[in-house]
């Protein structure tokens, strides 16, 4: 089985019209057009942003005059658009031989909002799984989207990835549920024009040791450009903070020989599990101490 795997992290130029049926066209092109750069480096798996397809701008949907919103009104978005270029980004990943993710809003039945997701395209075409964001902005949960529940871990060439869409990062609870579920890799999708959700990215990989890719859109990249972490918090790449489309491409490599990544694989992970499942269980001292006081010297 292999111990080692290519991804890319796309940046790519996320429309915010989900009316706007050429945008949503133009954003496939681009799409597709990157897949295949990811395929030439030698990548087993490119990961896009939340809304790569598009990203419905509350502004678009909610907005009223005067600065109220109401609820969205999702049968204005062009989801048969949406749904041809899902279709087709489906077969460029089967003909690449590419795993692809990438972001886009998931239609319910009716009365409920739709989803908002990152559909995971196996290298044979085939959409195998779909994560459902499970924490909302205010906006998103009152007018826009039904919240996701469940996590979600997949499987490719052996090595197990987990997902987060956008917010998501300010909730440290689902990173360390990935964790507790063994991922080699966590796959971070955002659309914000903040520093501080790269700054999220590494925390956690600093804290949970495993990869981190870290996908923002290419209008975004200036501020904080696209990239991959490595167990232990360094970044491995970044792409160009220019605010164009481009990839960041690593090496998951699990008999990694560099030092910060093995320190962090062999002996931070494994201790720090050591040390939440009942290690200092019988080590704290009972009976008759020294001291009562904890002020005392």
């Amino acid at each position: 089985m292999a111990r080692t795997l290519r991804i890319a992290v796309a940046q790519s130029t996320v429309p915010q019209d989900p009316t706007d049926r050429e945008s949503l066209r133009t954003a496939g092109r681009e799409i597709r057009a990157l897949m295949g750069e990811a395929a030439r480096v030698g990548a087993r798996l490119v990961q896009f942003t939340e809304g790569a397809l598009t990203y419905p701008s509350k502004h678009v949907m909610t907005a009223r005059p005067g600065g109220h919103h109401v609820l969205a009104d999702w049968s204005r978005a062009a989801w048969e658009v949406l749904r041809e270029e899902a279709e087709a980004i489906a077969r460029c990943a089967g003909t690449l031989g590419l795993w692809t993710v990438f972001g886009s809003i998931h239609p319910l039945t009716e009365p409920n909002r739709p989803h908002n997701s990152l559909y995971v395209v196996s290298d044979r075409g085939r959409l195998v799984a779909r994560y459902d964001k499970r924490f909302l902005s205010h906006t998103e949960v009152s007018f826009l989207y039904s919240p996701g529940r469940d996590p979600l871990v997949v499987q490719v060439d052996g090595l197990r990835f987990g997902f987060a869409l956008c917010i998501e990062a300010r909730f440290p609870e689902l990173f360390a549920e990935y964790e507790r579920l063994d991922v080699d890799c966590v796959l971070l999708s955002v659309m914000a024009d903040d520093a501080s959700m790269a700054h999220l990215a590494q925390s956690y990989g600093t804290l949970y040791n495993y990869w981190v890719g870290y996908c923002v859109p290419a209008q975004y990249s200036a501020t904080a450009p696209a990239g991959i972490v490595a167990p232990g918090g360094r970044w491995l790449t970044r792409a160009p903070g220019r605010g164009r489309p481009a990839l960041a491409v690593a090496d998951i490599d699990l008999d990694s020989q560099d030092p910060d990544i093995d320190a962090a694989l062999r002996y931070a992970r494994p201790w720090r599990r050591s040390a939440r499942s009942g290690l200092y269980e019988g080590r704290i001292p009972v009976g008759d101490l020294r001291s009562e006081t904890r002020t005392a010297f």
